[in-house]
């Protein structure tokens, strides 16, 4: 299955006008943080131009703003991408840097990190200025779901470092793949991207809960099916269509097929349970304020659903062939051409 497989979206989503203006300042503040150590890194990194990525599914962010979330995007996908399947006794020191992003928002924002990389000075960095101005719930509903993700990373990497990459079955993947894709963070920072938070009650109820939930399968897999030509290279397991091929016994076409239904069944569930936000917020008593928050709230979701896809269509990242260093990293089982996680 390719990149360019078409999904029937029920929302359009606006992207940022400080796109280009944002890209030039952010791959400059890349370069400079040692985000990237050699050309072919670079030229891979912006062939992914995760900036358009941060301009879709944060389009009411202000200028600086739109910087920092483009920063914060490069650290998240670039420490993603460290795993080396040649050297599997990486994985403890991917768990080292990944405590120590964990802790970061745990601490008063500004304090250095106790574990030193280009990925964790980022962040220190980032959050910084992610987390000014948000109220303490907010900055804790953040950590708690960032933590998930990158518990769960650290896990997807030990699965890979033992040689079981491909191992969880198809209702354990699905579970699993919830926490590693990082939608529930993600769609948090969309609150800070417009200076808003929706309502503790309403972010609290069931219907919102499995709302973000579904988003996150729908995003999940979505990301499974544009990415699989890369993951296959690779050599990962880690994605639906090679988990619904091992479970079924089934060809690579129909596993495809099932994972195409797969994502239109989240994505039709979630369009049902939005119609029924109106309700939810009557049922809690919301003033005109509360509910205006609460529909930014579900805005900032069907943002990332939009723009998450639209982005995933052209991104390099996903691209069915790829030359040089970057071939050669991703045929070893790397995801990186620059190791990231050293000083």
């Amino acid at each position: 299955m390719s990149q360019d497989v078409r999904f029937d979206l029920p929302f359009d989503t606006p992207v940022s006008p400080y796109l280009a203006h944002a890209r030039d300042r952010h791959l400059r503040w890349v370069r400079e943080r040692g985000l990237v150590r050699s050309r072919a890194g670079f030229e891979e990194y912006q062939s992914w131009d995760l900036a358009q990525a941060a301009a879709r599914t944060y389009p009411h962010a202000s200028a600086d703003d739109m910087v920092v979330l483009m920063n914060w995007f490069s650290l998240a996908f670039l420490f993603d991408d460290q795993f080396d399947a040649g050297r599997p006794d990486r994985a403890e020191r991917i768990a080292e840097v990944a405590r120590e992003l964990i802790a970061t928002p745990l601490r008063p924002a500004g304090t250095p990190p106790r574990v030193e990389c280009p990925i964790t000075l980022a962040w220190a960095e980032v959050w910084a200025s992610l987390s000014d101005g948000m109220s303490l719930t907010w900055k804790s509903r953040f950590a708690a779901s960032w933590g998930r993700f990158l518990v769960a990373h650290c896990e997807e990497v030990d699965l890979a470092a033992h040689g079981r990459a491909g191992a969880l079955g198809l209702d354990d993947y699905t579970v699993f793949r919830r926490r590693t894709v990082g939608i529930h963070h993600s769609i948090d920072a969309g609150e800070r991207s417009r200076g808003f938070e929706v309502p503790a009650a309403a972010m609290a109820h069931p219907l919102m809960e499995r709302m973000r939930d579904l988003a996150a399968d729908t995003i999940g897999f979505m990301n499974d099916i544009h990415s699989f030509e890369r993951e296959r290279r690779r050599g990962d397991g880690h994605n639906l269509i090679a988990v619904l091929r091992r479970e079924r016994d089934c060809s690579w076409r129909e596993a495809a097929d099932e994972a195409y239904r797969m994502t239109t069944g989240c994505l039709d569930e979630y369009v049902a349970l939005e119609a029924r936000v109106p309700m939810m917020c009557d049922e809690l008593g919301l003033d005109a304020d509360e509910r205006a928050r609460v529909a930014m709230g579900v805005e900032a979701i069907q943002h990332w659903i939009n723009g998450n896809y639209e982005w995933a269509l052209t991104t390099g990242r996903y691209a069915a062939a790829k030359e040089g260093p970057v071939a050669t990293a991703e045929l070893a089982g790397r995801g990186s051409v620059d190791d990231l996680l050293t000083v």
